[in-house]
């Protein structure tokens, strides 16, 4: 995969939207629910990326093909109907319960974390959040989300009772190494409850921490503080959604599972998601374009290609265009034309990013492009939305990343990404620790 950092962009000054009543975040032990290592052997094969960063099909069927017990028949259960995959997959989790593939920890913890490839290391804090109103700006998302998606991941988590994969949230601590990080650091000086290194190249190891003091170490310093969501805002409305159906009383529904990451000690990198136009060939798409959009053919690398993005990226709107073996530079794009079609209801900050001039401009007014699953599919991997549209002869548009903080000063206002626009990592393997409801 390959990776490039954020341009300079304006970013518009803002003053933090800080949590109602100062309460803060609280992040409660859960007993986790994990695999039994006797019963799968290699820990690596049953895990998973997320749900959204699976490729589907190959990507699907290479998971399932690694291992009958991988969390993939989880999290994207495949039969006949939207109604039987979420009834296979609650199926298949009690079948893993009794088999004794699954086991829940006999005591509850908060979970330490630890990612780390070559020069990268993460750490966070896993555990299940209690849930917070939107207007308490407690946990603030930063993308919009498609409403079938939110209610497909509801669904998913109604049938099986469980939290199947943690969101990935951040928080900004202090420079201080009190608190949460104290905690962090003397957990991973102990024996790791599981260790493990999955196919793309990262090792995993997780520690449970159990004692009061270190518990009421994380208490104190996560309260007062608010949290971006990162990774998971469909799930995250999914928890909000199934907490309104469960309101006759305190119950397991009002906390959510999630891995919070302090980035003053560990920063997210930050990508961007790209777009696989299925049904619109790169030919139409250039010469459609073309009238409104400086169009420049590249005959190069797609590392030298991405490098000519970021420096038309540094000046305005600017897209890289994939599909017939080479590569095309969209910038400049007419002034009067963005003017006219960008939504005018929000900052010029949000105006000008250019998920939204894509969104707002090229996809509907210069391709007659719907925004819907059918159209249009959401691509992690550069290389691999490169691949997929020159294998369907289609588009893929690959957009330049924006930086976090344009990101966390947008979300402090309440003004939402254009969705799919940023990819926060690296995000947590998914069937390293999942939530029982009926446990908790």
């Amino acid at each position: 995969m390959t990776t490039i950092s954020g341009g300079p962009r304006h970013i518009e000054e803002a003053v933090p939207r800080e949590p109602a009543g100062n309460r803060g975040l609280r992040l409660v032990p859960l007993r986790g629910l994990r695999y039994v290592p006797d019963a799968v052997g290699n820990l690596a094969a049953v895990t998973s990326p997320p749900y959204g960063v699976v490729t589907r099909p190959d990507g699907l069927h290479h998971l399932e093909s690694a291992d009958p017990d991988n969390i993939v028949r989880l999290i994207l259960p495949q039969a006949d109907s939207v109604a039987a995959r979420h009834e296979l997959a609650a199926t298949t989790l009690r079948h893993w319960l009794a088999a004794g593939i699954l086991a829940p920890d006999k005591e509850p913890a908060l979970y330490v974390y630890e990612q780390s490839r070559g020069d990268l290391l993460q750490r966070g804090v896993i555990g299940a959040l209690a849930l917070s109103a939107p207007a308490e700006g407690l946990v603030l998302p930063h993308e919009e989300v498609m409403p079938h998606v939110v209610e497909n991941r509801a669904a998913l988590m109604r049938a099986t009772a469980a939290n199947l994969e943690p969101l990935l949230l951040t928080y900004h601590g202090d420079a201080q190494t009190a608190g949460a990080a104290a905690v962090v650091d003397r957990a991973t000086t102990r024996r790791p409850l599981l260790t493990t290194t999955t196919e793309d190249g990262f090792s995993h190891r997780l520690w449970a921490i159990t004692d009061p003091a270190e518990l009421s170490e994380v208490d104190d310093d996560l309260a007062g503080r608010q949290a971006l969501i990162a990774d998971g805002h469909h799930r995250w409305a999914g928890y909000l959604r199934l907490q309104q159906e469960h309101t006759t009383g305190p119950s397991p529904w009002d906390h959510g599972l999630v891995l919070l990451v302090d980035t003053a000690r560990h920063p997210l990198q930050v990508r961007a998601i790209h777009r696989l136009l299925r049904h619109l060939p790169i030919s139409e798409a250039l010469t459609k374009a073309s009238p409104s959009f400086r169009v420049r053919h590249l005959e190069t690398s797609l590392p030298d290609a991405l490098d000519a993005l970021k420096e038309a990226t540094s000046v305005g709107n600017a897209f890289l265009l994939a599909g017939d073996g080479t590569f095309h530079l969209l910038d400049r794009p007419d002034p009067a034309l963005v003017s006219r079609t960008v939504r005018r209801d929000r900052p010029e900050t949000w105006r000008s990013l250019d998920a939204a001039v894509l969104h707002e401009t090229l996809l509907p007014h210069v391709w007659g492009i719907p925004d819907t699953p059918r159209d249009i599919t959401y691509v992690h991997d550069t290389e691999e939305a490169v691949r997929q549209a020159e294998l369907h002869r289609s588009t893929a548009v690959i957009l330049h990343p924006v930086r976090e903080e344009l990101v966390r000063t947008l979300a402090r206002r309440g003004v939402m990404m254009p969705r799919k626009t940023t990819s926060f990592g690296p995000k947590p393997a998914t069937g390293l620790l999942l939530r029982s409801l009926e446990v908790d």
